[in-house]
């Protein structure tokens, strides 16, 4: 490691993993901290928060953990205090959490869009609204979309899909608010990633291999992404050799959006 990270303090929301393996989160907490950041690792699940901080804390590293649902705003406000009482503040945001329905218009229920949006942008308001006051000159926000946001893909996802529209345009919004202060916003954009969400939340009780390979048969790459690779590209973003990048929307996607047809970079 590099020590890009050295003398941060990060809170990632969404820490945990649903199921076994790297998820994305997990990953984004453990590379900021192997680079040198103090890291808080938020989740709704104390039990999941706590696995990835001592994964942190057995190689050498400062975590801290936050159990906290941040769909209420007075949990995302608990959860900045508790980034101020053991870091003494924040550098970076890392906004990971996100759930998806199956279902268009016809099947999708009023009660499941509500959830849906609660968790993928709501959470992403109460987080930022209660962080960015912790934030100085140099602070930097990243939240995890989906290419679903930007195409539709092979999965029927409408709250999914129109929750992570709205997550990117408001990153941008908030890239703009901000910038006079010196904090940047950024979205990281994942296509086919192999994560414990695809198993527990797209395709559960499938025969996971044959998912794989149907998945990774999508990718110009020919091959699904790894949750290190969008913690790689998190990380550049919330670094400071990305000081003079903000509003954007970073695709990593083995090229797949290219493929479908989309002009965001």
């Amino acid at each position: 490691m590099t020590g890009r990270m050295a003398g941060k303090r990060v809170a990632v929301i969404g820490a945990g993993s649903v199921g076994a393996g790297w998820g994305n989160g997990k990953a984004a907490a453990v590379l900021y901290a192997r680079e040198g950041a103090q890291v808080l690792c938020v989740d709704r699940s104390e039990a999941a928060a706590a696995e990835t901080a001592a994964l942190i804390t057995g190689e050498g590293g400062v975590a801290y953990t936050c159990a906290a649902d941040l769909t209420d705003p007075i949990a995302a406000n608990a959860m900045a205090h508790t980034a101020q009482g053991n870091m003494g503040g924040l550098d970076v945001l890392h906004f990971n959490i996100g759930t998806s329905v199956k279902g268009g218009l016809d099947d999708t229920s009023f009660d499941d869009w509500q959830t849906v949006f609660a968790i993928n942008l709501d959470a992403a308001f109460h987080a930022t609204k209660a962080c960015v006051p912790l934030m100085g000159q140099g602070g930097a926000i990243v939240y995890i979309s989906s290419l679903a946001g930007m195409n539709n893909g092979p999965y029927r996802y409408i709250g999914y899909e129109a929750s992570k529209a709205a997550l990117q345009r408001f990153s941008r919004s908030i890239a703009i608010e901000y910038a006079p202060r010196g904090i940047r916003a950024n979205t990281v954009v994942p296509g086919m990633i192999d994560t414990p969400h695809v198993a527990a939340m797209i395709a559960p009780g499938q025969d996971m291999e044959a998912v794989r390979a149907a998945r990774a048969a999508q990718v110009p790459l020919k091959r699904q992404g790894t949750a290190w690779d969008i913690a790689e590209a998190a990380l550049f973003l919330a670094s400071d050799a990305a000081g003079f990048i903000t509003g954007v929307d970073l695709r990593v996607d083995g090229g797949m959006g290219t493929l479908m047809g989309t002009s965001a970079g």
